[in-house]
């Protein structure tokens, strides 16, 4: 069955929406895990790992002068319980984004994704992601992938720090306010129930991605309709 959407603009879940969630939590996890505690280490005079390693810090209760063995501990147990903190998707992101830039990392997405989003944007569109992933390994990971450079086809990058977490109605506010989109032409598509509600509370249009094998598969997504690829997608671009 299909579904009717009519918007301006289209914001789009990564995992588990446009790529397998094998794609994060097996590939990019595994690539990232062991080199943490080295990238902690070379860049000790970045002041983006600074503060991502003082933010770990406090939200673990080490104390000031815990090493980095300390820290990727804690680091590998948020990965081990899928936590998205902040400061870890900011050590994540940077190590990705090298690993893509170096050829290493290379991003696959569902057979529908980028025909739709193609097709979408051709047809006028507006695209932009919210993730739990850095803005930074967004960018990253669109550069590199299995059909190409797919960094045009987005206007706009949100992440949980420059719009805050994915289940609230504030932070789709934010991204509202920050695209100049109006609310009721903005659709959101995620695999996430709650995620759907956060956007829908802000006035979104909100559609539930249910991938077969994926973790959400069988989720219920209440009120929110629901389709299995983009294929099932009718978009009606509002100019």
């Amino acid at each position: 069955m299909s579904v009717q959407v009519a918007a301006r603009w289209v914001v789009l879940d990564i995992e588990g929406t446009l790529t397998a969630t094998s794609q994060v939590h097996v590939v990019l996890y595994d690539y990232a895990r062991p080199r943490l505690g080295s990238w902690i280490r070379e860049h000790g005079d970045d002041p983006v790992v600074v503060e991502a390693v003082e933010q770990v810090k406090a939200e673990a209760g080490l104390g000031a002068d815990a090493d980095t063995d300390a820290v990727v501990a804690v680091l590998h147990s948020w990965m081990d319980a899928d936590r998205k903190a902040t400061p870890l998707k900011t050590l994540q992101g940077l190590i990705w984004s090298q690993g893509y830039a170096r050829g290493e990392l290379t991003t696959d997405y569902f057979a529908d994704v980028v025909p739709a989003l193609r097709d979408w944007r051709s047809r006028g569109a507006r695209l932009a992601v919210f993730s739990s992933g850095s803005v930074a390994a967004q960018v990253a990971s669109f550069s590199h992938t299995t059909s190409g450079d797919l960094r045009e086809l987005f206007a706009g990058h949100f992440d949980t720090v420059n719009a805050g977490p994915k289940k609230q109605r504030a932070s789709y506010e934010a991204i509202a306010g920050q695209l100049g989109a109006q609310p009721g032409q903005t659709v959101f598509f995620s695999d996430v129930p709650a995620e759907l509600d956060g956007a829908a509370a802000a006035g979104w249009q909100a559609v539930g991605l249910a991938r077969a094998g994926e973790p959400f598969a069988d989720a219920d997504f209440g009120s929110h309709p629901v389709v299995s690829s983009f294929d099932e997608v009718e978009l009606e671009v509002v100019a």
